[in-house]
């Protein structure tokens, strides 16, 4: 190898870390933008949505009234909902599995296939439709017998033994389903952590601003979903569970009991709180949110020493011999030409 490629493969590796440090910074510097930015435009709307309907209140107030009255008479009922419209193609095939799965979660099987530990787990991903813990009990049963399927295939091919597989490819396709949601449900968790500062900030913002606590939360679930993903659609089953019959304290109290995080369950705490009493909410917030950030300050620190670890074993293998092509690299090819030489 000549000392000319020596020098561009030592370059190339160059390039290559200084360009993963680059990416990485570029895409840090563009999210908090990006968040910013979302920020400041949804809080725009949700001002000027606020001044516009205090100012349109008194004009609507009579005609709602009109229309309500009207919309009972006719009806016989205000709280009269549409019929769910049942869906065709793959939809429908997936809800009639999910059906069909829901009838066996009651049974003893069902419950050995769908056991209480994938059930939280299940909830966890944000699934909390009872045809979704149907739709996995399928999953799970198909993914076993494919891959057993697979595994008997496999060890009819190679004349071994097809119990063997079949049974190892039982074990694997029935806990693939579970190590699937398992994942999803750790990334969830650990997003319900990042997001709960914000969280506590955007409330105290609202709630400073005049709106409720029903409107400061539909103005989070609306405006905030970009900034706030699982948490904004957490809010939103609870208020669903709201509207269809269900106290404030436990459509709120599924959240907590979902989400193992004690800081959720305090910031729940104190939103059950200002339903049932009402009362001023803002320095309370102000300082659960500092508190809050301290933590994530410590956490940060904790992640950026875990990092320096990581980025050093990095730059051993990318910069390090790149450097040492460079420096050492002319030497040495010095030496070995001159002992060359020496042996002519």
């Amino acid at each position: 190898m000549s000392p000319d490629t020596l020098e561009v493969f030592a370059l190339l590796l160059a390039a290559l870390g200084v360009a993963l440090l680059a990416a990485l910074a570029c895409q840090r510097i563009v999210a908090a933008r990006k968040s910013t930015r979302t920020l400041e435009q949804a809080m725009a709307r949700t001002v000027a949505q606020a001044s516009a309907a205090a100012a349109a209140a008194p004009a609507n107030a009579g005609r709602l009234a009109q229309g309500g009255n009207a919309a009972q008479s006719a009806n016989g009922s205000v709280d009269t909902l549409p019929g769910v419209r049942k869906r065709s193609g793959l939809p429908g095939m997936i809800d009639a599995l999910g059906t069909r799965g829901v009838r066996w979660l009651d049974s003893p099987f069902g419950k050995l296939v769908v056991a209480d530990e994938d059930r939280r787990l299940i909830e966890q991903c944000g699934y909390v439709d009872p045809r979704a813990r149907g739709l996995y009990c399928i999953i799970r049963l198909g993914c076993a017998f494919i891959v057993a399927c697979l595994g008997v295939w496999y060890a009819f091919a190679h004349d071994d033994k097809p119990v063997l597989f079949g049974a190892i490819g039982l074990l694997l396709g029935f806990f693939l389903p579970k190590v699937f949601i398992g994942r999803r449900a750790h990334a969830r968790l650990e997003s319900v952590a990042d997001e709960l500062p914000m969280l506590v900030d955007l409330l105290r913002l609202l709630q400073g601003v005049g709106l409720s606590l029903d409107q400061s939360l539909q103005v989070l679930i609306n405006e905030f979903r970009l900034v706030l993903p699982v948490l904004a659609g957490e809010m939103e089953i609870a208020q669903r569970q709201f509207v269809t019959g269900r106290t404030r304290e436990q459509s709120l109290q599924r959240m907590a009991s979902t989400y193992e995080n004690e800081d959720l369950r305090a910031v729940i705490r104190l939103l059950v709180q200002v339903d049932k009493h009402g009362g001023a909410v803002q320095e309370p917030l102000k300082q659960f949110g500092d508190r809050l950030r301290d933590v994530r300050r410590a956490t940060l620190r904790e992640r950026i020493g875990k990092m320096t670890v990581r980025m050093t074993g990095v730059m051993v293998v990318t910069l390090l011999p790149a450097l040492l092509i460079v420096t050492a690299g002319p030497g040495i090819m010095a030496v070995l030409h001159s002992l060359s030489q020496i042996h002519r």
